[in-house]
């Protein structure tokens, strides 16, 4: 006997925790009368799938767990009557009984299979298979703004949960060093995309306190860049290169590194301006600019002054090169663009968690200010939502909408998203 439309033991769960299906006259498989006062707690872990489920069956009120299953057979088939964890079950809801006059003994059985609308598993069927960019592609623009709203801060929320909980382990290597937790963040997203953690793992190799004593020397912090990250190691005949391996081969002696290995760093299909030499000499200068960059990330005042703390154009050399020995008329530098990238995915989630550990909202309440005053970012992921009608207004949509692409669209996870749960109810 099979489910058609297909129905999954997910969507099944989904049916039963917002009681997608009519409940009118509910009886157990031998006559018994149910009503659902509250379905109950979906178990994430092991165990039943439901906790805490409050529903009357005939005249007695039961408090407990609760077990779905497909067919009645699978209890048996997943050994649950070897189990002691579900000893205790008030109710084993199925969508199909195979087992008439048998059943669980003990155990009052309901079954669901005529009570739930084959047009929702049709839809929810509709969504799995479908392969553009979303599966709700078609409909996506058609759900209320409220409901996109309330998803979008949801989705931003786990967005920086996970960001903050990096950095959170972060400061428990540095003893508590929010300058070196900084300086660490902004050299990981100046490697954003690809080159994020070579740039993440050059920076751990070079401790900021040794940077900055050498922060008036400019020159001297390209040097620890460029050798630490294994670039000047080849047979260089450009003189500046030349010059460079000359400062770091006394700098590596007295400081006792270890160069990365070179082809940790990836060139391929992205623009010059993104290559990890720029990158790297754009966060020389900015190394060289101040001596206190997380101090002053907390005492800018608006947008403007946090733009002007990372503006920083790279050396004379680095104008008219993209790679060492290969000069070009004009090299175009990271721009305004490149700077609003650090603070969306770096600068203002850190603030954001700083205000969390020192319990201070000002701080949290600045960080979602900002975001919100900053543009969208421009990628292809944003450019494919906008097509489809969703609209970014700013940049805390943004991250929302990578958010939701990565971690739900990209692995179907339909159910758990506000968007497609509410296409799937038709509601």
């Amino acid at each position: 006997m099979f489910v058609n439309p297909p129905l999954s033991e997910e969507l099944f769960q989904h049916i039963w925790a917002f009681r997608l299906f009519r409940q009118d006259h509910l009886t157990t498989v031998t006559g018994e009368p149910v009503e659902i006062l509250h379905p109950g707690v979906l178990n994430h872990h092991g165990g039943p799938d439901f906790s805490a489920a409050r529903i009357r069956i005939g005249t007695a009120l039961w408090i407990g767990q609760v077990e779905l299953h497909l067919r009645t057979s699978d209890w048996f088939r997943h050994g649950h009557q070897h189990n002691p964890q579900y000893g205790r079950i008030i109710l084993h809801v199925v969508f199909i009984h195979d087992m008439p006059g048998k059943g669980i003994p003990g155990v009052p059985c309901l079954e669901l299979q005529e009570r739930i609308s084959k047009l929702l598993l049709q839809r929810y069927e509709a969504l799995r298979s479908l392969a553009p960019f979303v599966p709700c592609a078609a409909q996506a623009a058609q759900v209320p703004p409220l409901t996109w709203i309330s998803w979008k801060d949801r989705l931003l929320a786990e967005r920086w949960e996970r960001k903050i909980s990096g950095l959170q382990s972060w400061l428990l290597a540095t003893h508590g060093n929010w300058e070196e937790v900084c300086y660490w963040a902004i050299a990981q997203s100046y490697g954003i995309p690809v080159n994020a953690a070579p740039f993440l793992q050059l920076a751990q190799s070079l401790p900021y306190r040794t940077l900055i004593r050498h922060r008036h020397q400019h020159i001297q912090l390209e040097a620890f860049l460029f050798g630490q990250a294994g670039m000047l190691e080849a047979d260089h005949t450009d003189a500046y290169a030349l010059q460079l391996q000359d400062i770091f081969t006394h700098l590596r002696h007295k400081y006792r590194l270890q160069p990365m290995a070179a082809h940790q760093w990836n060139w391929l299909r992205m623009r010059p301006a993104a290559f990890p030499t720029v990158r790297l000499a754009t966060l020389a200068a900015l190394l060289g600019k101040t001596t206190h960059i997380f101090s002053q990330l907390l005492e800018a005042k608006d947008m403007t002054a946090l733009e002007q703390l990372f503006f920083v154009q790279p050396s004379a050399y680095w104008r008219t090169h993209y790679r060492f020995g290969q000069p070009v008329a004009q090299a175009q530098c990271p721009g305004r663009q490149a700077v609003h990238t650090i603070l969306i995915n770096t600068v203002l989630p850190l603030l954001f968690f700083y205000g969390q550990q020192k319990q201070q909202k000002y701080y949290q309440e600045k960080a979602l200010h900002l975001l919100q005053q900053l543009p969208p970012e421009k990628n292809n992921i944003t450019h494919q939502w906008a097509l489809l009608g969703v609209k970014l207004e700013n940049a805390l949509e943004s991250q929302a909408l990578l958010q939701l692409k990565q971690y739900y669209c990209n692995e179907k996870k339909c159910l758990y998203c506000a968007i497609g749960a509410k296409i799937i109810r038709g509601a």
